[in-house]
């Protein structure tokens, strides 16, 4: 265990076991998203409500499901750099951000659009939609905050610990239908109960959150890839992938 932990601490490593990931996790990613656009917008029955509106949820709930799930990823990588100082936590803090911020506007948009016709309007300020733009405040805080730093260091402390307090708004997106009167629907998809979703429906769904958790862990390692590259520039490692390739 140790000795893997010691591994993920090592740049090079970190560089290769990704590159060796993406090979075969990418093509399966893209395989896993046409699919599921496929079946969840062609071959299930439309919904005796929404008609064929609903469909975009085969977008909607999967981009938020793993925008929640990025966060506590984002999150557990700022608490790893303050208390043990690891590096590639950092690295992974950074990299999880952007991926994060682009997965939760996508819920934002997918959400208005199939809002309109619905509620009749793009936006409402109802509890999970407002907790859910704080959610795109916070990834985007953390892009702003490594930027706004000369010293990369701060730049990790201020970032992790921006992280770790906004940990509190997930629950609060979670429960946010639950706690007070709310325009936005219940979860469909339960696993302490039935799931309110016909099974034709709920089979793609799943595979496009699959899909996405595995879109999630393709852009995560990307761009931690890119940032290594950038922090170890003038290390022998980069200068010999430079000279020879991967």
């Amino acid at each position: 265990m140790w000795s893997f932990l010691h591994k993920l601490g090592s740049p090079p490593w970190l560089y290769a076991i990704s590159g060796s990931i993406l090979r075969w996790l990418l093509p399966l990613t893209l395989l896993a998203l046409a699919a599921g656009v496929v079946w969840g917008l062609l071959f299930t029955p439309p919904d005796f409500r929404q008609g064929n509106s609903y469909r975009i949820i085969y977008i909607h709930v999967p981009a938020a499901v793993v925008a929640l799930a990025g966060y506590y990823v984002m999150a557990t990588a700022g608490a790893i750099s303050l208390i043990w100082r690891m590096k590639m936590a950092d690295v992974a803090m950074k990299a999880a951000a952007p991926v994060g911020a682009a997965l939760t506007f996508a819920a934002l948009f997918t959400g208005a659009v199939w809002g309109k016709p619905t509620w009749g309007t793009y936006w409402v300020w109802d509890a999970r939609i407002t907790s859910m733009l704080l959610l795109l405040f916070l990834y985007l805080g953390v892009v702003v905050l490594y930027e706004a730093y000369e010293n990369k260091e701060a730049a990790g402390k201020a970032c992790a610990v921006l992280s770790l307090v906004g940990t509190v708004n997930i629950p609060i997106i979670y429960k946010s239908v639950d706690w007070w009167y709310s325009l936005h629907q219940p979860a469909s998809i339960k696993f302490t109960g039935d799931s309110t979703i016909d099974p034709s429906m709920l089979y793609p769904l799943l595979l496009m959150i699959c899909a996405f958790y595995a879109l999630f862990t393709c852009c995560l390692l990307l761009n931690m890839r890119a940032e290594l590259l950038q922090r170890e520039a003038r290390t022998g490692w980069v200068r010999k992938l430079a000279r020879g390739g991967e």
